[in-house]
């Protein structure tokens, strides 16, 4: 199999390190065939579906991608904005404030790029474009806080697949999962008070994560474990009472059984049980999107106060919110821990007086 070329090796220049950002994607335009392409890699993705490929190919392209594509145009066409899809537009504002925030933090030599795992700027690309740009050591950060098969192990298929074209590889750092890290739950916290300190707050808290088939919980999926980890702790950390917030799962597709309980089924019941307002969250989308924006804060919303709810609030996601943008930082702090950094030359002076301090130290404390 041959290789991609390497680029130009210069001797003498300093190993640079890169974070990359990697969210799922989104169609480039809300149109039919922008959603029809984005859907066909998506769903063409072993991980995403888990039937038979000829059996699968029949049903995706005889019946979803025909019907569903203009379906899912006019959602996208709902929630669009001036500058893009809102998924792309806050996944790069993160990049950009991250940047910013670890050269504060004194990161100088770290670079952090954007990528999507379908769609563009694509995965592969992006890679390729760091290391024409020095960087030898790469660490790949998913915008998934809780891990799935279906998602974050869908980001390593496509790192290593790429990589097995590549003669000189970088050395690469994977962060799987941070659905319990300090930084995220308090960004998350921090974003529920801000929206309660403005708008009150409701009787019921719900938090809706992404669902995926009940199969995979059964064959040792952490997904479902990890969506109720991140749960409990944001509730302890908002000091909410067990009947305060509930958890659900949404975005079911098909008709196999998937983790429940479902978001809108609950919605509607929690409605006429005669809760008259809830408060709704996606905690396991950082970025808003599709799912949150349409499904979430349009459709549930309607599912509400069509059974009887008068108050519906849906909070929004991390998206750009400085606090997460810190909680990021730790995150990829922790992962950078070993790797050298380019200091400025008043950083590498403090740092020569302070190793000659301890040094000076030492030797009185053995004397």
């Amino acid at each position: 199999m041959p290789f991609n070329k390497e680029p130009p090796h210069q001797h003498g220049t300093v190993a640079k390190s890169a974070i990359v950002l990697v969210n799922l994607g989104t169609p480039d335009a809300p149109t039919r065939p922008a959603v029809r392409r984005y859907l066909k890699q998506f769903l063409l993705d072993p991980r995403v579906v888990e039937i038979p490929r000829a059996v699968w190919k029949l049903i995706l392209y005889l019946a979803i991608l025909p019907f569903r594509s203009g379906q899912s145009a006019r959602k996208y066409a709902t929630i669009w904005r001036r500058d893009g899809s809102p998924l792309k537009v806050y996944t790069e504002r993160q990049a950009t404030a991250l940047q910013a925030m670890l050269v504060q933090r004194g990161h100088h030599d770290v670079e952090v790029a954007m990528a999507m795992r379908y769609g563009v700027p694509a995965l592969p690309d992006v890679l390729d474009e760091l290391k024409a740009r020095g960087a030898e050591r790469i660490v790949v950060l998913p915008a998934y806080p809780q891990y799935s098969g279906t998602t974050t192990a869908s980001i390593w298929d496509a790192v290593f697949d790429h990589y097995k074209k590549v003669r000189n590889i970088p050395e690469l750092r994977l962060v799987k999962h941070y659905h319990d890290h300090e930084g995220y739950i308090e960004a998350l916290a921090h974003s529920v008070e801000t929206y309660w300190d403005a708008h009150g707050r409701g009787d019921k808290l719900v938090m809706s994560f992404h669902g995926v088939p009940k199969r995979t919980l059964l064959l040792g999926d952490p997904y479902h474990c990890e969506c109720h980890r991140t749960a409990r702790l944001l509730a302890a950390r908002l000091r909410l009472a067990p009947d305060q917030y509930m958890v659900t799962f949404q975005s079911r597709f098909g008709k196999a059984e998937w983790l429940q309980p479902y978001t809108a089924p609950t919605v509607q019941q929690l409605a006429r049980a005669g809760v008259k307002r809830i408060d709704v969250m996606c905690p396991g989308f950082t970025s808003d999107c599709l799912e949150t924006l349409e499904e979430i804060n349009m459709e549930v919303r309607h599912d509400f106060e069509s059974n009887g709810g008068q108050d519906y609030h849906y909070i929004p996601c991390l998206n750009d919110n400085p606090s997460w943008i810190v909680g990021m930082a730790e995150i990829a702090e922790q992962h950078l821990i070993g790797w050298p950094t380019m200091l400025t030359p008043a950083q590498r002076e403090a740092q020569r007086r302070d190793a000659e301090t301890a040094r000076e130290h030492a030797i009185k404390m053995g004397a």
